[in-house]
């Protein structure tokens, strides 16, 4: 069964709220009111929570530029990371990410609220990782090992059609530019996603593997064969200093451009399963 199919299962379980939990796999009573305040943890959360295991999900959740669970996590309430509003919802776990608001997750740790943190993943491998670790947080290890066992079969699926549409040629060059001329490398995610689609990346023939900022001039002489621009704005007249690069005139009439974008989108943010939509978009975008 494709991980897609799989998920779209456990969310129509964990819609049913009246349902039974099924028993996790550790020794000790799975948690029984698990709030997530970060993306990220939201959208693992959501694909292996067993049914009203999960009360909260960050505001992010609830937004489908980024969030590619939103309608699941819209039939969970919001939280804005605040302490207080956390502590009220009497959580016997807490899921947060390594940077997510440092203050709250001090204060629930001196109230006795117990909180996993979730290191970013930087590449596919760190997708297993992270599923496998909030199987175990949440006592849902069998689940989370399904979905690690179809994120492989998926994953080697689409391996075969990289190379039946490439026929052993080499990828096209490709650069990801985000806002202010950010590019990400070889060693994050969305770099290996690149990767993982058989494009060449800009940003290790610049040194830049771990990402950095590269000047519109530079971008423009190194003269890639394609281009992924960040997420569009989902306010059409906010951040217009900081997405300004990707409107320049020079960057529109680029080889690059005019060969046709592709789009950072919401399956690129964290890394989950949905990170392999992704790269099967760039295989069929990028491929004669």
């Amino acid at each position: 069964m494709s991980v897609f199919a799989r998920v779209s299962d456990a969310l129509i379980l964990a819609l049913g709220l009246g349902l039974a939990a099924l028993p996790g796999a550790a020794q000790t009573a799975p948690p029984t009111r698990v709030v997530s305040m970060n993306l990220c943890t939201d959208q693992l959360a959501l694909m292996l929570a067993a049914p009203g295991q999960l009360i909260s999900v960050s505001y992010l959740a609830h937004d489908g530029a980024v969030a590619p669970l939103q309608a699941a996590a819209r039939a969970l309430p919001a939280n804005h990371g605040l302490a207080e509003e956390v502590y009220l919802l009497q959580p016997d776990l807490v899921l947060a990410g390594r940077f997510s608001t440092v203050a709250t997750v001090a204060m629930l740790q001196r109230l006795g609220v117990p909180v996993i943190r979730f290191e970013p993943e930087n590449s596919l491998d760190d997708i297993e990782a992270a599923l496998r670790q909030m199987g175990a947080a949440l006592g849902r290890t069998a689940q989370a090992e399904a979905l690690i066992e179809d994120f492989r079969a998926d994953r080697a699926r689409l391996a075969a059609h990289l190379a039946e549409r490439r026929h052993g040629s080499e990828g096209p060059r490709a650069v990801l530019y985000s806002s202010r001329g950010w590019t990400g490398g070889s060693e994050t995610l969305s770099g290996d996603i690149l990767r993982e689609a058989g494009l060449r990346n800009l940003a290790d023939d610049l040194g830049l593997s771990w990402g950095g900022m590269v000047a519109l001039e530079s971008l423009l002489l190194a003269d890639p064969d394609r281009l992924i621009l960040g997420q569009p704005a989902r306010n059409p007249e906010g951040w217009s200093e900081a997405r300004a690069l990707l409107h320049h005139p020079a960057l529109r009439h680029s080889r690059a451009y005019r060969a046709g974008v592709a789009a950072n989108d919401r399956d690129w943010v964290c890394g989950t399963p949905f990170v392999l939509q992704a790269i099967a978009r760039l295989i069929d975008e990028t491929t004669p």
